[in-house]
């Protein structure tokens, strides 16, 4: 790599330009008949590296060949080396026109057909990869479970999908050198034309015709023994990326697959022999190739390819069109990945995919609420570090990580005295520092908090996935949960749906729980707490969620109860208390709070205030007020601290123990 590097500024003498010509026509030969013998794509997972020293090796010679022909062009056609002669000479015949042709011809071939393609290829294997990996995850653990294989077959199997994700990933970029190398090839070109002429013609005054015929042949030259290297590497870029689920090398799968019946053979026999009968067409070469595909076509009737019996038939259909309401299914829960973060959803651990599962049965047993699976997909028009999480389509947050460093944060604020790249922590907001493995240790010595990647993104999905946790818990949830409650409470059950309450409202009660953070784990009990509302006349939906809360006084309180061992409380004052009642108009059922708007941004400063002062002491307290203003001060308090717990009375247990911290 330095020599490479170092041929880019030093100037080379034409025997070791004619060497390192020699050099990349026979690697780019090398590297082409590596890819033809490949076995499976996964066998070269250097190719990518190979593709861009290949194309550093031919752009240095480039540039030490434009160095000799600008500054030595006026001694001869060897001027460069004598490889950039024999190019300039034999395979343009002397000829500038041809040769001119000749290289926009393979530069043509090369960027428009091959290039191009291979980066179509590459792009799509690396997004059907991504699509693939947690099923093919999900089949490794399944397999592992049912004790089909071992943990270090599962971990060889992981460690080989990592690979495969990784693999295609990088071949998406890498087919973007080839493509530059192309461009960059006749940008060259058309510089050391345009360059000689100018110098043949005022430093050292040739002839017109003297200076167009050295230089260009020269030039063109140059450019014919750079684009032949890079028509067999991108070849061989195309073989590979093409392979895909091809089994065997490339020659022995093409001459199975063409010659593995002898009805193909035969009709291209026969429309040969037709062809040689037409008039003004040579007879031999068409002849030849009837008898040879003839011959192969009675070779392979004699000697079929034999089928095992105990391999079923494979029937071939022709699939049609998929139904036009797939179109309309939603995914949940989506995580999108640049394709620089394809490395987190497989691997050894930490993998994503493992604390995606882990957070799966954090929210199950926090909440009580299984959460749908979530797909994670690849997304080419993202960043290469940067992800995006939708719920049901629509973007819920997106962040930006560094798989290879490790996310350092301050726990007293500001950013970390360390060296590493600034950056902001995508969850809560906070200042933070991207730094080196390397300097984990010296992080946690000075008392900063170190994570992970992935740990990065999945506590980023957790707070989102809290957030919108109502909007997931749908009719069908619901009523998977009452259908998987234990048999002693189906009767409950069938006593209070739906004859007291329907199912539609029973879901709107949980998802009112859910969105304040409250479990729904103890269902048996939300469920009596509904029916004795229900029995109580109670129909309103915030009425009913109040009696549950009452009846869930014991978890609330614990839920809340801070680390020194009480609940931290902050009250309102009587003043405040009779301000809002006055404020509730309407009908019981569905009463409403109006308030002068001064007198409710007043209300929201002195909540901020109290808030504050309470969290400089270190506690985290639950605003306390009546019952009947509990839901109307939620919805004030949710606009601007959605964290923040709001109690009734009636919901403090007589067992908690509370602490007044603060007064409104």
């Amino acid at each position: 790599m330095v020599l490479l590097l170092s041929v880019l500024v030093l100037p080379l003498p034409p025997f070791f330009l004619d060497v390192g010509l020699a050099l990349s026509i026979t690697a780019s030969v090398l590297v082409l008949m590596v890819a033809m013998f490949l076995a499976r794509p996964l066998d070269f997972t250097s190719f990518p590296t190979l593709l861009l020293l290949t194309t550093l090796l031919r752009l240095s010679l480039n540039v030490a060949t434009t160095r000799l022909i600008l500054a030595h062009g006026q001694e001869g056609k060897t001027a460069a080396g004598h490889v950039v002669a024999a190019f300039g000479g034999f395979l343009m015949g002397g000829d500038v026109v041809i040769g001119l042709i000749l290289f926009a011809i393979l530069l043509v071939v090369n960027f428009m057909v091959i290039t191009k393609g291979s980066g179509r290829v590459a792009e799509v294997s690396a997004r059907f990869s991504l699509d693939a990996m947690p099923g093919k995850q999900m089949a490794i653990d399944a397999d592992l479970a049912a004790g089909n294989i071992d943990e270090k077959t599962a971990r060889k199997r992981r460690r080989e999908l990592e690979e495969e994700s990784g693999f295609y990933g990088a071949m998406d970029g890498a087919a973007k050198f080839v493509r530059g190398d192309a461009i960059a090839a006749l940008i060259i070109t058309a510089i050391n034309i345009l360059g000689g002429l100018m110098i043949g013609l005022v430093r050292h005054s040739m002839p017109f015709n003297d200076a167009v015929s050295t230089y260009t042949i020269l030039s063109v030259g140059d450019g014919l023994v750079s684009q032949i290297p890079a028509l067999l590497v991108s070849v061989a870029a195309g073989i590979v990326v093409t392979k895909g689920g091809v089994e065997g090398t490339t020659d022995a799968a093409l001459i199975r697959q063409l010659g593995g019946s002898p009805k193909p053979l035969g009709m291209a026999a026969g429309a040969a022999v037709i062809l040689s009968l037409m008039p003004g067409i040579p007879m031999v070469p068409f002849l030849g190739l009837a008898g040879l595909a003839g011959a192969g076509a009675w070779f392979r009737h004699n000697n079929p390819v034999l089928v095992p019996v105990e391999e079923p038939a494979v029937s071939i259909t022709t699939p049609g069109e998929p139904p036009i309401t797939d179109s309309l299914k939603l995914d949940l829960i989506r995580l999108e990945l640049g394709y620089g973060l394809l490395a987190l959803a497989g691997g050894d651990a930490p993998r994503l995919t493992e604390q995606i599962k882990g957070l799966r049965r954090a929210i199950a047993v926090e909440l009580g609420f299984v959460l749908p699976p979530v797909r994670i997909q690849d997304n080419l028009e993202l960043e290469a570090d940067e992800y995006r999480v939708r719920f049901k389509e629509i973007e819920a947050g997106r962040g930006v990580v560094r798989p290879s460093k490790l996310l350092a944060m301050d726990p007293r604020g500001g950013t970390p005295d360390l060296p590493g790249e600034p950056a902001i922590e995508p969850t809560f907001g906070l200042p933070a520092l991207w730094i080196d493995q390397e300097s984990r240790d010296e992080a946690v010595f000075r008392g900063c908090t170190v994570v992970d990647p992935p740990s990065v993104l999945s506590t980023h999905l957790t707070e989102l996935v809290k957030q919108i946790m109502p909007e997931l818990l749908s009719y069908a949830e619901t009523q998977k949960l009452i259908d998987e409650l234990p048999r002693e409470h189906q009767r409950l059950v069938s006593d209070l749906v739906p004859t007291q309450i329907s199912m539609g409202a029973v879901q709107r009660v949980l998802q009112s729980l859910l969105a304040e953070r409250v479990s729904i784990r103890d269902l048996p009990t939300i469920l009596e707490g509904i029916g004795e509302a229900c029995g109580g006349q109670h129909r309103a939906i915030a009425a009913i969620t109040g009696h549950v809360r009452t009846r869930l006084s014991r978890q609330l309180c614990d839920a809340y109860t801070g680390p020194n061992g009480y609940l931290p409380l902050i009250t309102m004052s009587t003043e405040w208390e009779e301000i809002f009642a006055a404020g509730l108009t309407g009908p019981a059922e569905d009463r409403q709070l109006v308030l002068p708007p001064q007198r409710l941004t007043e209300f929201v400063q002195r909540l901020r205030n109290a808030f504050d002062a309470a969290g400089r002491d270190g506690e985290a307290p639950a605003l306390l007020t009546s019952g009947s203003l509990r839901p109307h001060l939620r919805a004030i308090v949710e606009r601007i601290r959605p964290e923040t717990p709001v109690m009734a009375q009636a919901e403090i247990s007589p067992r908690a123990r509370i602490r007044t911290v603060g007064t409104i």
